[in-house]
């Protein structure tokens, strides 16, 4: 058995403004500052990604780009408005040399997933610029539902 760490990131804040694509939405000062957090506190961890799938919409690409920089990042449109079950499978084909991989997209999907993948019974919510660290036995195309344990979760957002 080979350990993986995957890290599930809600984007940060975003603004609301009528007539704007939910696609085009970036991110508010707030939400510039709490990636940026999210990255320290991701570095603080020890936590480098080998790999970071993210949804391609623009607070998402902000999001990774300001809590990851330089990270190795391929944007998948699978993962904007996508249910738990199609975030998993993409995560499933993840190749087995990467050992930790972020996943960056949207609620309810990610938050589902995480509590899909995990045994956690408190359920701390998923705020934008939430995230979850969960670390798995096996390889990528094994990881199943309630395997996962976590490791740092957004109840201490």
């Amino acid at each position: 058995m080979t350990g993986r760490t995957l890290v599930v990131l809600r984007h940060a804040k975003a603004v609301h403004i009528p007539g704007l694509a939910d696609r085009e939405r970036p991110l508010t000062e707030r939400g510039r500052r709490d990636a940026h957090r999210v990255g320290e506190t991701l570095a603080g961890l020890g936590l480098r990604p080998d790999l970071v799938l993210c949804s391609p919409s623009t607070r998402t690409r902000e999001t990774a780009e300001l809590a990851l920089p330089g990270a190795d990042v391929v944007f998948e449109p699978g993962i904007y408005q996508a249910y738990p079950d199609e975030l998993l499978t993409l995560i499933r084909r993840s190749d087995p040399e990467v050992r930790t991989l972020v996943l960056v997209g949207h609620n309810p999907g990610v938050h589902e997933l995480v509590q899909g993948l995990t045994d956690e019974e408190d359920d701390p919510g998923f705020p934008p610029g939430a995230f979850a660290v969960i670390e798995a036995d096996g390889e990528w195309a094994e990881l199943d539902g309630g395997r996962g344990t976590v490791r740092w979760s957004p109840k201490e957002v």
